[in-house]
């Protein structure tokens, strides 16, 4: 995913109000652009950290600019921007870099499934069937190990059951983490932060839901996957 033009860079300042943050120009401009991440956030910026964000061009936008990436507190970067997750991941099983998911005819996004009114984020469909993923994007680390999610997740857990329940009928059924943040070398379920999503996670892989997780490599220019870690 190439950003035309490139991110501009700024000064975190901070974040609040859950999709607003602050930030200041290199001249010293201080404004407020949107926080496109309804997570916590959690070990993703540091105040006066360096972060990067695009502009939509749009001046009739309230807010026109938007966060793409931060600095960790440990120096890394992690992109922030949760709706870019989907984007990334179709591009990266189109380009052939996800080996695991190749060999379909097609792909359709956000389709209708399910018995809790639920979307799919793709639906891969070939001669030997179907298979669906489901994707999250993860940006929590400690330690060089990312957690997902950052905070408890009721519509993470219903995902989960959807995808147990398609398992369990013989479909093939995939759980994608994208790991937008390049000090991260492993990802696992955060269970000290949500224990019912946890639970949910391992029934739904003992039952056969498929686990994959990419790490992307960021930067001003573009964000693209490209290397798979394991889970742990």
């Amino acid at each position: 995913m190439k950003f035309t033009p490139p991110l501009q860079e700024a000064t975190l300042l901070r974040r609040y109000k859950r999709f607003l943050a602050d930030v200041a120009s290199p001249e010293g401009e201080v404004f407020t652009i949107h926080c496109p991440n309804t997570g916590s956030m959690k070990n993703c910026w540091i105040e006066g950290g360096v972060c990067w964000y695009s502009d939509s061009g749009n001046p009739k936008r309230k807010y026109r600019h938007t966060l793409e990436i931060s600095t960790t507190p440990e120096g890394a970067l992690a992109g922030v921007n949760t709706a870019r997750a989907n984007a990334l991941v179709e591009e990266a099983i189109r380009a052939g870099i996800v080996s695991e998911l190749q060999g379909y005819e097609s792909l359709r996004r956000e389709v209708r499934y399910g018995e809790e009114n639920s979307r799919i984020d793709f639906l891969l469909s070939g001669c030997d069937g179907d298979c669906y993923v489901e994707v999250k994007n993860v940006t929590l680390a400690e330690a060089r190990r990312g957690f997902f999610p950052d905070a408890v997740s009721a519509r993470g857990a219903k995902h989960l059951r959807e995808l147990q329940k398609l398992a369990g009928s013989g479909v093939r059924a995939v759980l994608f983490y994208c790991v937008q943040h390049n000090g991260i070398d492993s990802v696992e379920v955060a269970r000290e932060i949500d224990p019912g999503y946890a639970e949910a996670f391992h029934s739904a892989v003992s039952t056969g839901v498929q686990v994959l997780a990419y790490k992307a490599r960021l930067s001003a220019e573009e964000i693209v996957l490209a290397e798979r870690l394991p889970f742990a």
